[in-house]
Order: C-alpha cells, then structure tokens, then sequence
C-alpha cells in the first residue's frame, strides 16, 4: 500500500520546492507512528474538530495515512539507495589500493618494454601525467588498449598479457563503483530530496491537525494530550 500512495503522492511531492524543505527534525519512524497515532485520535473527535475548528477535514486528517504511506516507501528508497552507495564507498575504499598498484606495474612493465621506442614511452609518459581516482581508472584503460597495440614488445619483455584484460575490466568495474561511492557523499540524492518532501508533506497535515486539537480542546487535558509530540516532548 505505501508504494500506491507513494505513486499517487509522487507528483504532489515533486513540486514541493525544495527550497522550503529541510530535512526531518526527528527520527522518520517516530513521525510515522506519532502520525499513525494522531490519526486515529483525531477521528474520535470528528465532530468536535469539525464543529469548532474549521479543521479541512478531507484535505489533513483523510489523507494523513495516504501521505504517510508515502513517507515510508521514499524514506524506503532513500535508505536503499544510502546503502547501495555506503557498500559502494567501502568496496572501493578495499579494491583501489590493489587498482593503483596495478597501475603502477604496468607503467613500470610498459617503460621496460618499450625502452628502445621513444614514440611509446612518450605515450607512456601522456599516461602516467594526471592525479586522482578519476585519472588512475582512465589510465588502467589507455594502459590496456596500448599494450593490446603493442604485443611484441610486451612479448619479448616477458610481459603477463593477461594484465590487460585484467586492467580493463578493473576500469570498467571502479568507474563505476567510484560513481556509486562518490553518492554517498551528496546530499542532493533525488531519492533524498524526494524523502524530505514527503516528510515535509506529512508534517503539514499533522501540523494543521495539533493545531486545531489543541485548540478545540485546550480546556480538556485528556483529549488535548493526543494532539501534543511525544518525541518533541523527550
């Protein structure tokens, strides 16, 4: 079901501005609940609120548990998505250690083998120039498709030919392990944004809801009590 009202909210939440969200100020399984809960109380005091409130019934208390259906699947995204790009940044921060060392050898192995072509060391050179994780992915790439070009020296140097494909498959597989775990860092994620959204969507009913309670009931201790945050309380 939280996936129907997220698909039906989704819309509603992506014109939110996202300028006037800011993230949860409390835990989003708290909100939940606490939403959950005020519900339920609210519609035991239907006639009340409606009688002496103006309360828009329909529009907050009605479609509380739709936008709260829909906080859960995108607060369900969002942490799929932290996780999917946390794995990523620890898989990476354990495999590029082994990829830059590759790197290394192979210069190594290319500037022996072609110590006698200057046309391939200046290549070689080309390569090895540039910094960072970005540059060493490309350069495992431009490494394996030169050495692919240039067998024989490689050959006669007593090279591992294997090393170029186990290059270019390393390249292909850390760009894409490095864009996952670079994620992990931005706090623009689409998933997020959309989870702020939905957060935000949420308290504006709750919000409306409290409200009108503890108005209509500011003189019942019993009944106003339901309309006030245990969270915000601790």
């Amino acid at each position: 079901m939280s996936k129907q009202n997220y698909d039906h909210k989704f819309m509603v939440l992506d014109a939110i501005a996202t300028n006037d969200v800011k993230a949860p100020n409390m835990p989003v399984d708290s909100a939940l609940q606490e939403a959950e809960d005020l519900y339920i109380w609210a519609d035991a005091d239907k006639d009340a609120l409606l009688k002496n409130s103006g309360l828009d019934w329909e529009q907050f208390v009605v479609d509380i548990p739709v936008r709260a259906g829909a906080l859960r699947h995108a607060q369900s995204l969002w942490v799929k998505e932290r996780y999917s790009q946390e794995e990523a940044n620890k898989i990476w921060k354990e495999e590029s250690p082994k990829a830059y060392e590759l790197r290394d050898d192979l210069l190594d192995d290319f500037r022996y083998a072609f110590r006698k072509r200057n046309d391939l060391l200046g290549r070689v050179k080309e390569i090895y120039n540039g910094n960072g994780d970005a540059d060493m992915i490309q350069d495992l790439s431009d490494l394996s498709v030169l050495g692919k070009s240039n067998t024989e020296e490689l050959i006669a140097a007593k090279f591992k030919m294997k090393n170029l494909n186990i290059a270019a498959e390393l390249s292909n597989n850390l760009a894409e392990m490095l864009a996952k775990a670079n994620g992990a860092t931005l706090e623009n994620s689409k998933a997020k944004v959309i989870r702020d959204k939905a957060f935000a969507h949420l308290k504006e009913a709750t919000d409306e809801v409290r409200e009108a309670g503890k108005y209509v009931f500011k003189k019942d201790p019993v009944r106003y009590r339901g309309y006030t945050s245990r969270y915000n309380k601790k």
